[in-house]
């Protein structure tokens, strides 16, 4: 809700350039200040050159003091990211660790900045479904990192988005559009709750600034209730075509991803999450939110007819005009990312993880590999004979409380970038897990050799320090039975 004219509230759009994105600024635009947040420098310079009423910023969501920066003017911040597509010419790690680093950093940057409250966009989740699918999983625990900190946080937890540009509603009309016939799994029998982008937005704005709804996780979808096998035929009416299936016994998850990569008409990589989650039936539960957007909720028929062309063609997505641009740069800029997920043993900090990194690697390299450890933890990694490789500065001033950050520095495998190579070492979910991460390394060797063989042998070295912290989870928590064991009951409970 907005305040008064004479002071206009901040809010700060992360994803703003996405589908929803879009549809929240244009929505907000004529009662609040609004900055627009993008991980493209391309689309921060386009859009800021074409959009009024925003102000546009390239921030990498990577950089806890890089979000700092952009949301020192905000009051209130919307965090709508999803990232399915790579920001680096070499991404190594899943999709939710390189999520859930940036809502961590999010989170953090918005509370030393005194952000009023985070509005988030999730997805809704399966009742009494004890493996959830990773792209669901994700979600949460994405949720779970946006509330961790003081700042309020609201959830919006949706169902399918239908509105234009969207990708979930490009794959469905390619399908419809191009199959007659349709052979479909069993999974598609499941029930799902498809919303309006419109309601969404209508949603979201009712929730900012709006301290009743501090802290609230609400459901939210569309009138009606359906299969999605009902959802394909349902679309097909709309577009005027007929359409005929027939459902097999059969799950398939791999044969139903690649299916739908086939006809969807959309990168292997959105496939995959988006399958894993149509799997799993989801349904609104019944909540004050859903209540009032059902009063002017649109159908799910006329969502689809206004994503549509006039040959029922889907609606572009606004990112997709600059994409050769952007996958343009970050070819040039040829830096690496990798974030690996790591058990973190018990009462251990996240200086006791790099500490541990440190005294562990040599072990791992013996005998080639060294690791001279000077004054003020500046690291040199040397390789016997022929010198040192790369050197890592501690830099204390950024490393918080729950993370551990060091600069990748001079060394024969450190090329020139436009920034220094970070490692960093984060703790997450509550202590339970730590992230190791590399950030913008640019190396020195030629990309393609680069890519495989430097690459490929950090992710093996990566795979080693995870198997030491298991096994040191393993041990901790051994000892911690047998010490238990020892001590014998409670004279409490022996009563």
């Amino acid at each position: 809700m907005a305040e008064s004219a004479s002071h206009r509230p901040t809010v700060a759009i992360a994803g703003a350039t996405g589908s929803v994105g879009t549809a929240v600024w244009d929505a907000l635009s004529a009662d609040y200040d609004l900055i627009g947040l993008t991980h493209s420098p391309v689309r921060a310079h386009v859009n800021a050159t074409s959009a009024s009423g925003v102000e546009w910023r390239h921030c990498d969501l990577f950089d806890r003091y890089a979000v700092q920066g952009v949301l020192a003017r905000a009051d209130y911040a919307i965090y709508l990211v999803h990232s399915m597509l790579p920001s680096a010419r070499l991404s190594q790690g899943q999709v939710a660790d390189l999520n859930l680093l940036q809502a961590d950093n999010f989170a953090r940057a918005a509370e030393t900045k005194g952000i009023k409250q985070i509005l988030y966009l999730g997805a809704l989740v399966p009742d009494d479904t004890p493996d959830l699918p990773f792209s669901l999983r994700q979600r949460l625990e994405v949720e779970q990192a946006l509330g961790s900190t003081s700042v309020p946080l609201t959830t919006l937890r949706a169902g399918l988005i239908v509105g234009a540009g969207g990708t979930w509603l490009r794959l469905l009309l390619n399908l419809v559009r191009r199959l007659p016939v349709m052979v479909l799994p069993s999974w598609t029998q499941a029930e799902t709750q498809p919303i309006a982008r419109r309601d969404v937005v209508r949603a979201l704005k009712k929730c900012l600034g709006n301290p009743a709804t501090y802290g609230a996780v609400y459901d939210i979808g569309g009138p009606d209730v359906m299969s999605y096998h009902e959802v394909l035929l349902r679309t097909a009416r709309v577009l005027g075509l007929e359409r005929h299936t027939t459902t097999v016994p059969m799950e398939s998850p791999r044969l139903s991803k690649l299916w739908v990569w086939l006809f969807g008409g959309v990168p292997w990589a959105l496939v995959n999450p988006v399958v894993d989650s149509l799997r799993y039936q989801a349904q609104v539960q019944l909540n004050e939110m859903q209540a009032w957007l059902q009063r002017d909720a649109q159908s799910f028929e006329d969502a689809v007819d206004a994503s549509v062309d006039d040959q029922g063609r889907p609606l572009p997505n606004p990112r997709d005009e600059l994409r050769p641009r952007v996958d343009a740069v970050i070819r040039d800029r040829s830096v690496a990312r990798s974030v690996q997920r790591m058990p973190c043993p018990p009462d251990f900090s996240a200086r006791d993880v790099a500490n541990e990194y440190l005294r562990w690697l040599p072990r791992f390299g013996w005998p080639l590999l060294q690791v001279h450890v000077e004054h003020g933890r500046v690291a040199h990694f040397e390789l016997r004979p022929v010198g040192t490789l790369l050197t890592l500065r501690f830099v204390p001033d950024r490393s918080p409380e729950g993370r551990q950050l060091f600069l990748v520095t001079e060394g024969l495998l450190v090329g020139e970038g436009e920034r220094s190579g970070r490692l960093e070492f984060r703790k997450i979910l509550g202590g339970r897990a730590v992230l190791a991460a590399v950030h913008d390394f640019s190396p020195r060797l030629p990309w393609y050799v680069y890519s495989s063989t430097q690459a490929l042998i950090h992710l093996g070295v990566m795979w080693g320090f995870r198997q030491h912290l298991e096994h040191l989870t393993q041990q901790h928590t051994e000892a911690a039975s047998v010490s238990s064991a020892l001590r014998g009951p409670s004279p409490c409970n022996s009563l």
